[in-house]
C-alpha cells in the first residue's frame, strides 16, 4: 500500500469519526435547565437591586418647602 493511499484512508476515517461525533450532540433538556437557572438568578439579582434602590431612595430626606 502506498503512503498516499494510507494517508487518504486515515484522513477519510478521521473525518467520518468527526462527522459522527458532531451529529450526536447534547440533549436540549440540560441546555433549557441551564437557561432557566440563569434567568431565575438574573431575576433574583434584579429584584434585590430594585429593592435596595427603592430603600435607598425612600431614605433620602425631602427638600424643605
Amino acid at each position: 500500500m502506498s503512503v498516499i493511499t494510507r494517508l487518504h484512508v486515515a484522513l477519510t476515517t478521521r473525518l467520518a469519526e468527526l462527522r459522527e461525533d458532531g451529529e450526536r450532540g447534547d440533549s436540549p433538556v440540560p441546555t433549557a435547565v441551564i437557561i432557566f437557572g440563569l434567568v431565575a438568578v438574573a431575576m433574583a439579582v434584579t429584584a434585590a437591586a430594585l429593592g435596595a434602590a427603592n430603600d435607598w431612595m425612600s431614605n433620602i430626606p425631602k427638600a424643605p418647602k
